[in-house]
C-alpha cells in the first residue's frame, strides 16, 4: 500500500500519512489484504476499509449525534429553513455492504460478517445494485430474533430481515439525498426504516413527539432526522429503549461500564423534564428505571449461584459452512460461546447460543464465595 496515496484520497486532516496509517490494522479475509481503521483519527471515520488488491476504499459510518431535548434541540442542529426528514431508528446490528471484488458486509469497526455477507447475499439483489452502482455503499441495520448480535422482535419477522437506511459514495462517504435514496431503495426491491414525515426543522417537534409515544407504545427504539441532502443527522430515542438498554447492561452487570449506564439515565432525566412529567409519571418512570437496573442483576446473581450459563442468547440459521463461518468469527474475537441447540431445520442449520458474559460470571462466583470488594 502506498500511504501517501490513500491519504490523500481519504482527504485527512493531517499531511503526514504516518500520523493517520499507524492506527490502520492489516486483516486478511478470503485470501484479500484489508487495511482497517480501528479509531477515528484525523477527520476519518473508525472502520474506514482499504482493499488494495481491489483499489477500493470503504469509508466508516459517521458517528450520529444524540440531541437530549427536541424543543430547542431540533431547529438548533438543523440551519433555519432546512427541511428534515424523520425515519425510524431501528434496534439491529449495524452494517455496510461494498463491492469489493465480491460483496462483503462490513461492521461498524470494519470487521467482515460472514453470517450477515451471506444473508446479504442470499436475500439482496447486490450483483444487479453493485453493476449499476459499483462504487455506493449500502448502509443497513440486519434486525429480527435471529442474528447473532441483536434479539429486538420486530412484528412481522420470523428470522431477520434488512433495512436500508442510507446508501453512501464508497470512498467519499457522500450520502444520496434522502428522497433518492428511498427512491433507490424502492427501485431494487430494499426494505427501508418507516419515513414519518419531512417537514421544516422547527415544524418536526411535535410529530417526532407524537411519533415517540406512538414507538415507546410498541418497544420500538427512536427516530433518526436527516437534513434533506442526508449529510445532517441526529437522533432521538425512546424511555423504553433507555430501560431496555439498562435491563440489558445491567444483567450482565461487570462486562458493561459506568459511562453506558449513566448515559442512559442522562437520557430519561432530560426526557422527563422535557415532557414536564407530572408526579405520577415520574414515579411510574422511576420505578420502570429502577427495575430495570435491580431486577436483571438479582435474576443473573440468582443465575450464577445455580450454576446456569450468563450472557446473550442468540439464535441463528443458515448453510452449515455460512453457520461454521459465523463461529470461527465469534472465536476470533475472543468470546466465550456455548451452544444450547444445532439441529438441521428444512435444510438449514440453526443454532441457539450464549455469548458467555465471563467477567460477570467470575466476578459473581467470587462474591458469592465470600470475595470482597474496594469501593
Amino acid at each position: 500500500m502506498v500511504p501517501e496515496e490513500y491519504l490523500e484520497r481519504l482527504e485527512a486532516t493531517t499531511a503526514e500519512p504516518d500520523d493517520l496509517f499507524e492506527h490502520f490494522e492489516q486483516r486478511s479475509v478470503a485470501g484479500q489484504t484489508h487495511y482497517v481503521l480501528t479509531a477515528a483519527r484525523h477527520g476519518v471515520e473508525r472502520g474506514t476499509v482499504i482493499v488494495e488488491d481491489a483499489d477500493v476504499v470503504v469509508r466508516g459510518y459517521p458517528s450520529i449525534p444524540r440531541i437530549l431535548v427536541l424543543d430547542p434541540g431540533i431547529p438548533s442542529f438543523f440551519e433555519g429553513g432546512e427541511t428534515v426528514a424523520i425515519e425510524e431508528k431501528l434496534d439491529g446490528f449495524n452494517v455496510r455492504i461494498a463491492d469489493v471484488g465480491d460483496p462483503l458486509a462490513f461492521t461498524r469497526s470494519g470487521y467482515v460478517c460472514p453470517y450477515t455477507t451471506a444473508q446479504a447475499r442470499d436475500s439482496l439483489p447486490l450483483e444487479e445494485f453493485f453493476a449499476a452502482h459499483p462504487r455506493k455503499t449500502i448502509c443497513a441495520e440486519l434486525i429480527g430474533p435471529e442474528t447473532p448480535y441483536t434479539t429486538h422482535d420486530y412484528e412481522g419477522i420470523d428470522t431477520h430481515e434488512f433495512r436500508v437506511f442510507d446508501v453512501r459514495d464508497c470512498e467519499s462517504g457522500v450520502p444520496l439525498p434522502v428522497a433518492d435514496r428511498r427512491e433507490l431503495c424502492e427501485e431494487y426491491g430494499f426494505g427501508q426504516p418507516r419515513l414519518f414525515g419531512r417537514a421544516v426543522a422547527s415544524d418536526t417537534i411535535a410529530t417526532v413527539r407524537d411519533t415517540i409515544d406512538d414507538l415507546d407504545a410498541v418497544g420500538r427504539e427512536g427516530v433518526v432526522l436527516k437534513s434533506a441532502d442526508g449529510v445532517q443527522m441526529v437522533k432521538y430515542t425512546t424511555k423504553t429503549q433507555h430501560h431496555g438498554e439498562l435491563a440489558y447492561a445491567f444483567s450482565m452487570p461487570f462486562d458493561y461500564g459506568r459511562d453506558f449506564v449513566f448515559s442512559r439515565v442522562v437520557r430519561d432525566a432530560f426526557q422527563a423534564v422535557e415532557l414536564d412529567e407530572s408526579e405520577e409519571q415520574l414515579e411510574e418512570r422511576a420505578r420502570d428505571l429502577g427495575e430495570s437496573i435491580l431486577r436483571p442483576m438479582i435474576s443473573t446473581i440468582q443465575d450464577v449461584a445455580a450454576g446456569e450459563t450468563v450472557g446473550e442468547r442468540h439464535r441463528v440459521r443458515g448453510d452449515p459452512e455460512t453457520i461454521d463461518a459465523l463461529f470461527d468469527h465469534l472465536h476470533e474475537h475472543s468470546l466465550t460461546i456455548e451452544r444450547e441447540f444445532d439441529q438441521c431445520e428444512n435444510g438449514e442449520r440453526v443454532v441457539e447460543f450464549v455469548k458467555v458474559a465471563d467477567s460477570s460470571r467470575d466476578r459473581i462466583r467470587y462474591y458469592l464465595d465470600g470475595g470482597t470488594r474496594d469501593e
